[in-house]
């Protein structure tokens, strides 16, 4: 196959949709291939190291999750905005210089509708799950309330207007639960209801970028203490409580406690901190701690659970918001880890959560089983000859 290949990714301007992507971007341009990745400008540096031409626009999408509306639907109506404003920029820079390919983030919304304008395949880059067959009726509970609502019917009307305006004659609801061209980046034991996935949709498994391990940037400690990490990710991680509970209940204790309090907590109002096995940031190389942890402490981000199942250490999940409930249940039931709600979190239900993961022989037996499914997806390499298998 002729290498040199011009490919489009059209991301989504937040740090969790952008990370599961990196490694297979890093993987084509190192292929020989030409790749364009289109990002807001906040955002433009995470993407910069894998080599990949750099497409930045202003997004219009918020950075943490205090200016995020609370309704579900005008939360979407953010990202089918910041859709209809970059398709014209989008277009002006690629008519003359058309990709052989699209890649997209599913908050990529431009993505499939320029594949559309130029002819070639939109292949999906799903860092979450993704729908399966009678996903409508199954979820009809959840979905309706959305879909009813004043705000879900102006999203609706409002997409189909836009996809009628670029010569797409399908319904919205049915465009975005349905693409064309999946890749799936997570775990499939992180999938509900798997065996009815439709063929269309590819389980390449996560594609961890393997530079990010590599980071020198944290030393583990030399003193024989197990690594417990505790983060809530880059955008719901304002967990003040958590955090304190956390210094109460491990002080003193056998475990070595690396916190990432993100950029919403100062530091300081942890309080005076333990004389030794504790360790505050904003942010880690949280690839690199996890390859040392005995136990995680998440929010339950798909990402945070992928990365989980990778090093096979087990979690205890505290969900904040969206899809997080759903991924802590799930990793309880597949019985790699705890879910604890935030209402319950003490020094001590944290401690005895904590333990209770990190000290049972059956739950190590399921981790060590799950990660050898994860790693044999395939990943990076596996995920790059399925993108180049949409060229030929």
């Amino acid at each position: 196959m002729r290498t040199n290949r011009h490919i489009l990714m059209v991301g989504c301007t937040a740090p969790s949709h952008i990370y599961p992507s990196l490694g297979l971007i890093r993987e084509l341009v190192s292929r020989g291939h030409r790749v364009g990745y289109v990002v807001g400008d906040g955002l433009a540096e995470l993407v910069a190291p894998t080599g990949a031409e750099i497409v930045a626009h202003p997004s219009l999408l918020p950075l943490g999750e205090a200016t995020w509306p609370d309704d579900p639907a005008s939360a979407m109506r953010i990202f089918l905005d910041e859709a209809v404003a970059v398709l014209p920029r989008l277009a002006r820079r690629h008519d003359d210089d058309r990709p052989d390919l699209l890649l997209y983030d599913i908050g990529g919304l431009a993505a499939p509708v320029l594949g559309e304008r130029y002819g070639v395949p939109a292949v999906q880059l799903s860092p979450t799950l993704v729908a399966w067959d009678g996903y409508e009726e199954d979820m009809a509970e959840a979905l309706r309330p959305i879909r009813d609502s004043e705000s879900g019917k102006s999203y609706h009307a409002a997409y189909n207007a836009w996809l009628r305006e670029n010569g797409i004659e399908r319904d919205a609801w049915e465009w975005i639960a349905h693409p064309e061209h999946v890749l799936s980046l997570i775990p499939r034991a992180m999938q509900p209801e798997a065996d009815r996935v439709p063929a269309r949709v590819r389980f390449v498994g996560p594609c961890l970028d393997p530079v990010r391990p590599a980071d020198t940037s944290w030393t583990p400690p030399g003193d024989g203490r197990r690594v417990l990490l505790v983060s809530f990710g880059t955008a719901y991680n304002d967990r003040l409580d958590v955090y304190r509970a956390c210094v109460e209940g491990f002080a003193g204790s056998d475990w070595h406690v690396v916190l990432a309090v993100g950029r919403h907590v100062d530091p300081a109002d942890l309080g005076p901190m333990p004389a030794a096995g504790f360790e505050v940031h904003r942010s880690v190389p949280q690839l690199a701690v996890l390859a040392e942890a005995s136990a995680f402490v998440t929010h339950a981000g798909m990402g945070g659970c992928t990365e989980s199942l990778w090093f096979g250490v087990p979690t205890v999940a505290i969900p904040q918001a969206v899809d997080q409930f759903g991924n802590a249940a799930r990793l309880e039931e597949l019985g790699v880890g705890r879910h604890l709600p935030a209402e319950e979190v003490t020094a001590a239900t944290l401690r005895a959560a904590v333990e209770s993961v990190a000290g049972s022989a059956d739950v190590a037996a399921r981790l060590a089983a799950i990660r050898a499914t994860v790693r044999a997806h395939g990943g990076v390499g596996r995920a790059a000859d399925a993108v180049e298998s949409f060229l030929r």
